[in-house]
């Protein structure tokens, strides 16, 4: 089918884009600082916050010219989304034209991709306001409920007729799936508490959770262009 190409080629770009463009901005706020590309105030000096903790996502993100690179790689991430789940939805259809998660799928993965977009455009706007700050949290808590509920109701619908996929695709990847999945959802109820602490409690340990779920979020990605077979 000409749409498993679609989604091995769109899955792949999920993954590196955001990868790469996340992670040049933590380079260039953390490394680069004899360049001065970056006004002093905003510098961070952090080894590794994947496991330090020592900057969050967005505090790499928010300056100049850090949002020249962090902006176009997520608006183009939720282009690529709106794509991904849409080629899903061609792909279940073919087997199961009225499959129950179906409208599940299509309403959490697109939601997904429009409040990514949304937290983008806000991100580095700054108002002395308490609702706004309430409302980019809303948004960002709202892009990683929608993004996994959404990934979750589509490794069960490919379960729900892996015989019928067996020549398609890769079994194991798909266990895979279903692994990262139930660990992406574990780790997002116990860290509820944590993350609604109020204050700096916990505040490196916030930051390393959200670089590492940020990464198990796109490695579904990754795993979706391993698990589709290439012929």
């Amino acid at each position: 089918m000409n749409q498993i190409k679609k989604i091995r080629s769109t899955s792949i770009w999920i993954f590196i884009v955001p990868f790469i463009g996340i992670n040049a901005c933590l380079l260039l706020t953390t490394q680069f600082h004899s360049f001065d590309l970056i006004a002093h105030q905003y510098k961070i000096f952090s080894p590794f916050p994947y496991i330090d903790g020592g900057v969050s996502i967005s505090r790499t993100a928010r300056y100049y010219p850090a949002y020249l690179i962090f902006k176009p790689a997520m608006f183009l991430t939720s282009f690529l989304l709106i794509k991904y789940w849409l080629f899903n939805k061609e792909v279940i259809q073919n087997f199961n034209k009225n499959h129950k998660h179906l409208k599940k799928i299509m309403f959490f993965g697109i939601g997904s991709a429009i409040a990514l977009t949304i937290h983008s455009i806000f991100l580095g706007i700054s108002f002395e306001n308490d609702f706004y700050k309430f409302f980019r949290r809303v948004i960002m808590f709202v892009f990683i409920i929608f993004e996994i509920t959404a990934q979750a109701y589509l490794v069960a619908t490919l379960y729900s007729f892996k015989n019928e996929l067996i020549k398609f695709i890769n079994v194991k990847v798909l266990k895979l799936k279903l692994i990262l999945v139930s660990i992406l959802i574990v780790v997002a109820v116990i860290s509820i508490p944590i993350l609604s602490w109020p204050g700096n409690t916990f505040k490196f340990l916030k930051h390393a959770l959200e670089w590492d779920y940020f990464l198990g979020v796109i490695t579904f990605y990754l795993l979706t262009y391993f698990m589709w077979k290439k012929n």
